[in-house]
C-alpha cells in the first residue's frame, strides 16, 4: 500500500518565531499580502503587528478581518473580493481555526475561480493557492498546517469539508507567545480539539506508524500540559508544549484523517453555530465508547499514554480506562457536560444524523455506524 504524507514545507516553532514572517514572505516572492483574521479585537490588534513585520521586509498588506467563528461561504466570497480588489498575491491567516479555514477558502476560490461550493469534498482543487502563511494563536485546531478546510454553507446550514493537499500552507507559524492571552475556556476547548484529532487519527482505519507516533506524543503532551495551561495562561512551558501537541495532532489527522466525532461535531457547529472544540470534547468519549470494540488494543495504549495504570487489566478493561480518562480531563478543564447545554434539541437529531452520515470524516472511523447508532450517540450527549 502507498502512503501519502502532506505537511507544510516549513514550520516555525517556539517563542518569538513570528518575527521571522517577513523573511519568509519575501522568500515566497510576495509583494502584497491579504491578512485574514477574525472580527474580535485581539485578531485586529495582532493584524497590525503582522502588517508591521511584513512591512519591515518590504511586503505591503491589506487586512480582511471578516472571518467569523465557523467561517461561512459569505465570508469566503467577501474575502475573495478583498484579495482581488487590493491586488494581493499572498494570503496570511492570523488566529485560530476559523481564520485559517476562511483563508484557505479565499485562496481556493481566488486561484481556481467559481464559488466555494464547487470544492466541497476531496481532491476538487486543481490549481495551487497563492503563497500562504499561517500564524496560529490557539493550540488546538491544527488548521495552520492541515490540508482540511471546513466552511459553513449558510444555504443548507451544514459544514462543508474541503480536503486537498494544495490548500496546505507554505509556512506554518506556532509562536506560544501569541497563545498566552487565550482565556481558560478557549484554552480548554482548543486543547480538547487537539486531543480529539490525536485520538481519532490513532484509531483511524488508515493510521500508519508515522501518524501513530505523532498521535501518541500529542496525547501524552496534552495529558500533561492542558490542565496547567488552563489553570495559568502565563505558564509558557505549558503553552509551548501545547503548541507542539496540537501540531503533532495535526500531523496525525492530516495524514490519517478522522472519524465520527468530527462528522457529528461538524453538524452541531453548522446547524447551531457552536464552538467546534467544545462539540468535539462532548462527543469524544461517547463516540469512542462506541468504537472501543473495533480497536481495543489501541484504546488500551491510549489509556496508558494518558497516564492510566493498566497493569493487570484485560485489554477491554484497559480500553475502558481511556474513555474514563478522557471524561475526567474534560471535566477538569471545564467542558460542558452535554450538547443540550449548548442549545441542541432532540427534534433536530434526524437532520443532524442525515448530514453526519454524509460527512467525509466518517469514512475512516474504525467501526461502521448506522443511522440508529449515530442517533443513539447524539441522544446520549443531550
Amino acid at each position: 500500500m502507498v502512503y501519502n504524507y502532506f505537511n507544510p514545507p516549513v514550520a516555525l516553532m517556539g517563542a518569538g518565531c513570528v518575527n521571522e514572517i517577513g523573511n519568509w514572505a519575501t522568500m515566497l516572492g510576495a509583494k502584497k499580502a491579504l491578512i485574514v483574521s477574525g472580527k474580535g479585537r485581539h485578531g485586529q490588534a495582532l493584524n497590525k503587528d503582522i502588517a508591521n513585520l511584513l512591512k519591515e521586509s518590504g511586503v505591503d498588506s491589506a487586512i480582511f478581518a471578516g472571518a467569523e467563528p465557523n467561517p461561512t461561504d459569505v465570508s469566503v466570497h467577501e474575502g475573495v473580493k478583498a484579495f482581488k480588489d487590493n491586488k494581493c498575491d499572498m494570503i496570511v491567516a492570523v488566529g485560530g481555526g476559523s481564520p485559517m479555514d476562511c483563508a484557505k477558502g479565499i485562496g481556493i476560490v481566488a486561484a481556481n475561480g467559481g464559488t466555494i461550493y464547487d470544492y466541497e469534498g476531496a481532491g476538487k482543487v486543481t490549481k495551487a493557492l497563492p503563497p500562504f502563511i499561517t500564524v496560529n494563536t490557539t493550540a488546538g485546531t491544527g488548521s495552520e498546517m492541515t490540508c482540511f478546510a471546513v466552511i459553513t454553507d449558510t444555504r443548507r446550514h451544514v459544514k462543508m469539508a474541503l480536503v486537498d493537499w494544495k490548500v496546505t500552507a507554505n509556512v506554518a507559524i506556532n509562536d506560544p507567545e501569541l497563545m498566552k492571552s487565550m482565556p481558560p475556556a478557549l484554552t480548554a476547548a482548543t486543547g480538547m480539539d487537539a486531543l480529539t484529532h490525536a485520538v481519532e487519527a490513532y484509531v483511524s482505519t488508515i493510521a500508519t506508524p508515522t501518524t501513530d507516533a505523532s498521535a501518541l506524543m500529542a496525547i501524552e503532551l496534552i495529558a500533561k500540559y492542558l490542565r496547567p495551561a488552563v489553570a495559568n495562561g502565563e505558564d509558557m512551558v505549558a503553552r509551548d508544549m501545547m503548541a507542539h501537541a496540537e501540531y503533532l495532532a495535526g500531523i496525525a489527522f492530516n495524514n490519517a484523517s478522522l472519524g465520527y466525532v468530527h462528522a457529528m461535531a461538524h453538524q452541531l457547529g453548522g446547524f447551531y453555530n457552536l464552538p467546534h472544540g467544545i462539540c468535539n470534547a462532548i462527543l469524544l468519549p461517547r463516540v469512542e465508547k462506541f468504537n472501543l470494540i473495533a480497536a481495543p488494543e489501541r484504546f488500551a495504549r491510549i489509556a496508558a499514554t494518558l497516564g492510566e495504570n493498566i497493569d493487570g487489566l484485560s485489554t477491554i478493561e484497559a480500553a475502558d480506562k481511556a474513555i474514563e480518562a478522557i471524561k475526567r480531563l474534560s471535566v477538569d478543564v471545564g467542558i460542558p457536560a452535554t450538547i443540550k447545554e449548548l442549545g441542541a434539541k432532540e427534534e433536530d437529531i434526524p437532520t443532524l444524523v442525515e448530514n453526519a452520515m454524509k460527512d467525509i470524516c466518517g469514512l475512516t472511523n474504525p467501526r461502521t455506524a448506522t443511522k440508529d447508532d449515530i442517533t443513539a450517540i447524539y441522544k446520549s450527549a443531550l
